[in-house]
């Protein structure tokens, strides 16, 4: 049976999905954009920016099931302009090591939540214990 959690626990994000659950394999990712989860806002900045708080936010996640940025097999990004495409690869690509990336997938989208410029899904591969 899959397990669903949210981090922080005690918050409630006023919107019906988890942002991570795990099963036998796997720990799936929820999109998330650079928020302020207390204040149920996005944080608003250039691409670099927001990117980095994507980040940041999705190795924090990870590191609460014992995963790290490595074990990420799969990513998808919404971009709110592809044109931004190269500073959005400068930060998303330092988070890995060189030539080890997950398979990726980037789409541009009209519109995401609270006006972000960025929004990031991922898949990681749990290890066997």
């Amino acid at each position: 049976m899959p397990e669903h959690k949210n981090f922080p626990e005690d918050i409630a994000i006023g919107a019906p999905f988890s942002n991570l659950v795990l099963d036998d394999n796997y720990a799936f990712l929820s999109g998330l954009v650079a928020a302020d989860v207390e204040a149920g806002k996005a944080i608003l900045g250039d691409i670099r920016a927001e990117t980095e708080v994507v980040m940041q936010t999705i190795r924090f996640l990870l590191g609460k099931v014992k995963l790290d940025m490595s074990d990420i097999v799969r990513c998808d990004v919404h971009m709110l302009d592809l044109s931004e495409m190269g500073a959005m690869n400068d930060v998303y690509g330092s988070f890995f090591k060189k030539g080890a990336y997950p398979a990726r997938t980037t789409t541009q989208s009209g519109a995401l939540f609270g006006g972000s410029r960025v929004e990031i899904t991922c898949l990681a591969r749990r290890r066997g214990d």
